[in-house]
């Protein structure tokens, strides 16, 4: 039985959801992959990178990967970013790559609201190994796999396009909400030279809530000073044809710990049948240096069932300074509330 539900699941993964995208239970800890808006958005130099190992206990490993770097310009009201996302799929030997350079820019609405708009340009290469394939013409009648099967895959295991993402971002003090799309021009993705496979445009709204808790009772450990006591709560619906998602969640922040936990899936509206996804818990800790390291694990509450998956496990690291104007040290007017995590 896992046998099948894993040749199901990486078919579905690599056949009928190729055109689609890679997710993150992190994702604020990934924010340039959520919304290219949120390039510079820390005010400060941000350098991060993200691992997750989804369903290891499929016997087959489907792993993801990213790393991204952003700025804030200060005389410019503009954020820049660098990002490098990755995938690789063991069974279908399918592995994509994307490199791509953020922008955006903060307009000030007023006292402590912003807008930020921001966009993205990637170049995409999505590459097939065909070697491990076997065809009929191969095996001899004694059941032995010859070196060549006749086919010639080579010319179309490599293809690369340009693509480009766009998203708009608000904040004040205590408020955040973003959309985003992400693939606009729905580029081709086939490996087949003359056949059309359009990525599917994906759709986000995410945003969230900050409260601040009662002040004094948290210590940081790091330089004996009063540290933040903060509760968020938090969403991030998603739209790629034809599949949608909620994420919903709380983050509990007794500075320099962080403790999360997320629903993934849609509830049951009406005669629709729920889409449990997953149970997701976070633990991250926020360093006084500007060091954060998150770690989650997704609990499956689908069909496909934990015995069968063995979740999914996340590892987040960011590293987050100040370069530029030393006068700005400190400045939290337009920092956003938004999750570390």
């Amino acid at each position: 039985m896992k046998t099948i539900l894993t040749i199901i699941a990486i078919l579905f993964l690599t056949l009928g959801a190729s055109a689609q995208d890679m997710q993150y239970s992190q994702f604020y800890a990934a924010p340039i992959y959520l919304n290219p808006a949120f390039a510079g958005s820390s005010e400060m130099t941000r350098i991060g990178v993200n691992y997750r190992n989804q369903w290891p206990g499929m016997g087959q490993t489907l792993n993801s990967y990213a790393a991204y770097i952003d700025h804030y310009l200060f005389n410019l009201n503009s954020g820049i970013g660098l990002i490098v996302n990755g995938t690789q799929e063991s069974m279908a030997n399918l592995s994509t790559m994307e490199v791509g350079a953020a922008y955006s820019y903060r307009l000030q609405l007023g006292f402590r609201s912003f807008v930020r708009f921001g966009g993205q340009a990637s170049f995409v290469s999505r590459d097939a190994n065909f070697d491990n394939l076997v065809f009929g013409s191969q095996i001899d009648p004694d059941g032995i796999i010859g070196d060549f099967s006749g086919e010639n895959l080579g010319s179309d295991a490599k293809h690369r396009f340009v693509d480009y993402n766009f998203g708009v971002l608000f904040n004040n003090e205590h408020v955040w909400l973003g959309v985003s799309a992400h693939h606009v021009t729905q580029p081709n993705v086939s490996f087949i030279q003359g056949e059309l496979s359009q990525l599917p445009m994906k759709l986000s709204a995410h945003g969230g809530v900050k409260f601040d808790l009662a002040n004094g009772l948290a210590q940081n450990f790091y330089n004996n000073s009063k540290g933040a006591r903060e509760l968020v709560l938090a969403f991030n619906y998603k739209r790629q044809d034809p599949f949608n998602q909620l994420d919903l969640g709380a983050q509990v922040n007794l500075q320099p710990l962080v403790f999360g936990l997320w629903y993934r899936g849609l509830p049951a509206v009406g005669s629709a049948l729920p889409n449990n996804e997953s149970l997701i818990g976070v633990f991250g800790i926020s360093l006084a240096s500007g060091l954060d390291i998150g770690y989650s694990y997704d609990y499956t509450l689908s069909k496909l069932g934990q015995a069968n998956t063995g979740g999914a496990h996340e590892i987040s690291m960011r590293f987050s300074f100040l370069a530029g104007d030393s006068n700005q040290k400190g400045r939290k007017a337009s920092s956003m509330p938004c999750f570390k995590y």
